[in-house]
């Protein structure tokens, strides 16, 4: 295929790769950053704005809920007509909802933008990684992707320490409005640079390759009545809001149905049900779908604990994340080039050291007074933030590097659907644990540890995945 780029009568170099995927790695850096900076600010938004709870949770979670739904039918719009072009509109509507969110003189513009913003979230997300197929081979793509590791690991962590920074700058009254303006000159920044070097690569439009419309509805809808009882698990009351998680597996069951039909007949489904029939791929989507389910709620109740029982301030409960952060960011590094030499055993390893910070961190709560668990739990902090980083870059390149480039937009978004609905369903179960624990007037950091022993489970299943695939590399071919 060939590729040209934003200005044709510039040579396509290799030095201007790095440069463009520079772009993808700030844009996928403010995306997934607003997955956790808002949490901080949610008294921030009561305060200044008047916020009911109703409010802030639509306001966090309605975000996750729009980024999860875009994901796959933007990365087939970005397969079929040119990820540069999807990219590029999905930032443009992020930084002006970001700009919109700031700006909101009602709760209910403000949850309205918080919507609008992760729809555009999503429609970024997997023009990423596809772009990341694209521009890259081998050993370098290996590389591009712990790059993206990095900038998972990281953004996800920093998200309450910039969110705390930014109260304690501007103050509780409008500091929530600096957290979503801080998006805005990284958003025009990166869609300048992206103008420029961008590359043209042609999507795959024509006869075949038409949009799939019932498809979009039917998964769409699958997921979510997945992912609302997960998401809202706190605020919906009662048993009912379960019922949607069988209606949920219905649709999602008719959609594989409805696909397998469009390829019966010769048309481009919406996803190509032949990428879960290369083990990598499905091997892939499962512990990533596993680890998110852990990894994400670490700093949840982990920031509920030191806010709520341990007294710390939002900044400081940040500051105390931020040892994963950096950990995570070399584990990325370190895992994009051993990848290529090491395979599955490097996601062993990283999930294995993640598993054992966990643990450390459960020791720490157990043994040391909870004024003093910040500093103490730096060392498990650590060694948790180099495991996932060295878990979730060399997945990502062992989960897509079969797909064919053509399709990687789609396989992009379905993974990274599996890591939003693994984060949401995680956070519903160990948000559960804690605060059942917590309703039965049982101590904080009892509630803690069983929350962060739930998120071990998790780790395990991941690693117990990742562990078979390894033993049955050893005795079957590749793929």
């Amino acid at each position: 295929m060939t590729t040209t780029w934003a200005k044709p009568q510039q040579p396509a170099t290799d030095e201007r790769r790095w440069p463009a995927l520079g772009v993808c790695l700030a844009a996928g850096f403010i995306s997934l950053l607003d997955t956790s900076i808002v949490n901080v600010a949610l008294p921030s938004m009561e305060r200044g704005l008047g916020t009911t709870e109703a409010a802030q949770s639509w306001v966090v979670s309605g975000y996750a809920l729009t980024f999860g739904l875009a994901l796959v039918p933007a990365g087939r719009l970005g397969d079929m007509r040119g990820r540069r072009q999807a990219f590029l509109i999905g930032l443009a509507v992020f930084t002006l909802a970001s700009a919109a969110c700031g700006l909101a003189a009602s709760p209910d513009l403000l949850v309205v933008f918080r919507l609008i913003q992760g729809t555009a979230a999503g429609m970024v997300a997997p023009q990423t990684s596809g772009l990341i197929q694209q521009m890259f081979q081998g050993a370098e793509r290996a590389k591009a992707f712990g790059l993206l590791g990095s900038v998972i690991g990281v953004s996800t962590a920093v998200g309450p320490l910039a969110g705390g920074l930014i109260i304690d700058g501007v103050g509780t009254d409008d500091g929530w409005r600096w957290v979503f303006f801080v998006n805005v000159p990284i958003g025009v920044a990166a869609f300048i640079a992206g103008l420029r070097l961008l590359p043209r690569f042609p999507g795959s439009a024509g006869r075949r390759e038409q949009f799939d419309p019932l498809g979009v509805l039917l998964l769409g809808s699958g997921v979510l009545a997945l992912m609302l009882p997960l998401v809202q698990e706190q605020q919906w009351t009662g048993r009912q809001k379960w019922a949607l998680l069988p209606v949920g597996a219905v649709l999602l069951g008719l959609f594989w149905t409805w696909e397998r039909r469009q390829g019966r007949l010769g048309r481009a489904p919406l996803i190509d049900l032949n990428l879960f029939s290369l083990r990598s791929f499905t091997l892939g989507a499962l512990i990533s779908f596993s680890y998110f389910a852990g990894f994400t709620t670490v700093f949840f109740v982990l920031a509920l604990f030191l806010q709520n029982a341990a007294g710390y301030s939002a900044l400081a409960a940040g500051v105390t994340v931020l040892p994963f952060a950096a950990a995570s960011a070399v584990g990325a590094a370190l895992g994009g080039r051993l990848v290529v030499r090491h395979g599955r055993t490097l996601v062993v390893i990283g999930l294995s050291g993640v598993a054992l910070g966990l643990i450390g961190i459960i020791a720490v709560v157990q043994l040391v007074p909870s004024d003093s668990i910040g500093w103490a739990a730096a060392v498990p902090m650590i060694v948790g933030g180099i495991g996932s980083g060295i878990t979730v870059s060399p997945n990502t390149t062992l989960t897509l590097t079969r797909v064919p480039v053509q399709r990687a937009g789609a396989a992009g978004g379905v993974l990274q659907t599996g890591q939003r609905v693994g984060s949401a369903a995680g956070i519903a179960v160990v948000g559960s644990v804690y605060f059942a624990h917590l309703a039965h007037h049982g101590p904080a950091t009892e509630a803690l540890q069983l929350g962060l022993l739930t998120t071990v489970g998790f780790i395990l299943v991941a690693l117990g995945l990742a562990v078979a695939d390894l033993q049955e590399r050893a005795n079957v071919p590749e793929d």
